[in-house]
């Protein structure tokens, strides 16, 4: 049910953070793993790490915010592959600042690398699922689609549009047997949220405090929900979000 021998996965920003952990996830689940991400340096290296999984996996470089080069990567992919079944939309940034002091170029560059790629990469991929009888789509969220956050306007609304595309492709395309769902991670430790926890004060401990667990995620605990996703487990399942927090949404 969870096997995903033969399967072909591009995941974008795979070379690191959540992607990684998921790419790895995809890869110990016999599926051949595309990393898909603009550091091909970092890519070749998680394409050493994903090879030792047992996975034949690969790099192609893209700009998940360019059209033409999203075109590009999936035309790649399924050249070099001979399909496309499983889709994660992974790549993702922030600029932490309120919004009375952001720049419209920043909003613009973070709904673009969050929100906007998320729908070409999907919209590319389309055809090349149906064209073998169905798929999966992975969209990332975050609890920042659910809850706000005075530093981060512009990345909130980008996640709460994931979580609404989410559900748009899982109705529109249900007829075609890909399913489409969204996972939303808490606060997880990865080189992003580093940076977070310089630049707000008292983040971490409020983080601890609150969280059920008393720990950040790791980018190891996104694997099985990767892996439930993009498999047959989940064929009934489609226009979710699941919450991937460790309770921390959990608590009033």
């Amino acid at each position: 049910m969870f096997d995903l021998t033969g399967r072909v996965a591009i995941v974008t920003g795979g070379n690191g953070g959540i992607g990684c952990g998921m790419a790895r996830g995809l890869a110990q689940a016999g599926a051949r793993v595309v990393v898909a991400a603009r550091n091909m340096e970092k890519s070749n290296a998680a394409v050493r790490d994903l090879r030792a999984l047992g996975s034949d996996a690969l790099a192609i470089a893209v700009d998940v915010t360019d059209e033409r080069s999203v075109e590009a990567l999936v035309q790649e992919t399924t050249k070099q592959c001979g399909r496309l079944d499983i889709l994660v939309n992974n790549a993702g940034m922030n600029i932490r600042k309120p919004a009375n002091e952001l720049a419209l170029d920043e909003w613009r560059q973070v709904m673009d690398t969050n929100l906007t790629s998320a729908f070409l990469c999907a919209r590319s991929a389309y055809p090349h699922m149906k064209g073998v009888g169905g798929g999966k789509v992975i969209n990332i969220g975050s609890i920042m689609s659910i809850f706000g956050a005075s530093f981060a306007p512009v990345y909130g609304a980008s996640k709460g549009g994931i979580v609404q595309l989410t559900k748009s492709l899982a109705i529109a395309w249900a007829k075609d047997n890909i399913q489409v769902n969204a996972v939303l991670p808490g606060w997880v430790d990865t080189d992003l949220t580093r940076n977070a926890r310089a630049e707000v004060p008292g983040l971490h401990e409020r983080v601890l405090a609150r969280s059920p667990t008393g720990r950040w995620g790791t980018i190891d605990d996104f694997a099985g929900v990767a892996v439930f996703l993009a498999s047959a487990a989940s064929a009934f399942v489609t226009g979710a979000a699941i919450l991937v927090d460790g309770g921390y949404s959990s608590l009033g």
